[in-house]
């Protein structure tokens, strides 16, 4: 704590409030050094509250607006849960990829052709895709459908393989 004397105005640094008056070096002067109010520290600590509370409900409104957004522009969501690998009866290894389509909204859709697409190691897209007919020919409100597909191109020089919806019909 830091305190100064009124008469001359030295300052002098404490490690804790003193029982008894002070006197200065300097001057001489002595007097009693006042215990500091909190009064301004009980409004910032309200101001840091109010802050604090303002920035939850600037994450909550934000969070809530962005989901209910990315729902109307992709209420369908298409995810790949696992790849395998497989010959055919050649025994040339092909990709076995299973994915599920997710309805994120409140209303009932036409699930869209899922395209199934490759990429080699530097991230260029392999072909044009391999697309098929959803599983179901209607997705309720909430619902999920499963998929399998075997992509008919071999497995050589995959190193990505991604799902993508066309655009759906309500």
């Amino acid at each position: 704590m830091k305190i100064k004397c009124d008469f001359c105005k030295t300052e002098y640094t404490l490690n804790k409030i003193p029982g008894k008056p002070v006197r200065c070096a300097i001057c001489g002067h002595t007097w009693m050094v006042k215990t500091p109010s909190r009064r301004y520290s009980y409004v910032m600590f309200l101001a840091a509250l109010c802050a604090l509370l303002s920035a939850i409900i600037f994450s909550i409104v934000v969070v809530t607006h962005y989901r209910k957004s990315d729902d109307v522009k992709s209420p369908l969501v298409a995810n790949i849960v696992k790849t395998e690998l497989a010959p055919d009866g050649n025994g040339v290894n092909h990709f076995i990829v299973s994915g599920v389509i997710e309805n994120r909204s409140g209303d009932f859709y036409s699930p869209p052709n899922i395209t199934i697409l490759t990429y080699d190691d530097a991230g260029n897209q392999i072909g044009a895709g391999e697309q098929f007919a959803p599983p179901v020919p209607i997705l309720d409100a909430g619902a999920r459908a499963g998929f399998v597909y075997t992509l008919r191109a071999p497995s050589m020089g995959v190193k990505k393989i991604s799902v993508k919806l066309g655009k759906f019909e309500q």
